[in-house]
């Protein structure tokens, strides 16, 4: 069994790994475009979490994680009771390109876009949200820095990651 990593999965699992390979899942892009009412943010005070918005011609790189043998069963009750929070995000099995050209299927955590907690925001938008929120599980700040930081040491390139780092940095040090 595989994982698709693109958020916090990268840097907190939380399940034992057996491998993993950098991907790319085709058909999908990474977006702050969750609010987030209990990891990084409150129902007053929401917070903002990536999820993979649908978008045709899109690419998504990340990390494949591959489960340990004999914890498929629960790593998925895991994986389920973390991102299934609040609903938002559906449980999808998706076609995975590992950079070694093999092809998996991994579980996919993707935004439902009729969802209330779905948003689309400009980064300025984003940045101002990130900068001050705080949930369940720490500073949304947190939760973007670690992303970020992690995306940078795998040799992934997200420019929109990037800015929001260094802007929330900017807003947060002033």
């Amino acid at each position: 069994m595989w994982v698709f990593g693109y958020g916090s999965l990268l840097w907190n699992p939380g399940f034992e790994v057996a491998e993993q390979a950098v991907a790319r899942l085709d058909g999908w892009h990474r977006s702050f475009c969750m609010r987030s009412i209990h990891h990084r943010g409150t129902v007053d005070h929401p917070g903002l979490v990536l999820a993979l918005d649908a978008e045709v011609g899109a690419h998504c790189q990340g990390l494949a994680l591959k489960v340990a043998d004999g914890h498929e069963a629960r790593t998925l009750d895991y994986l389920r009771e973390r991102e299934l929070v609040s609903s938002a995000y559906l449980e999808k099995t998706l076609p995975l390109t590992l950079t070694d050209g093999r092809k998996v299927e991994a579980v996919t955590y993707v935004i439902d876009p009729d969802h209330v907690q779905y948003c689309h925001l400009s980064l300025a938008e984003q940045a101002q949200i990130i900068s001050t929120a705080v949930g369940g599980r720490g500073p949304n700040t947190d939760y973007l820095h670690n992303t970020a930081s992690h995306l940078f040491e795998l040799g992934i390139e997200d420019a929109d990651l990037a800015w929001l780092s260094r802007e929330v940095s900017r807003m947060t040090t002033a």
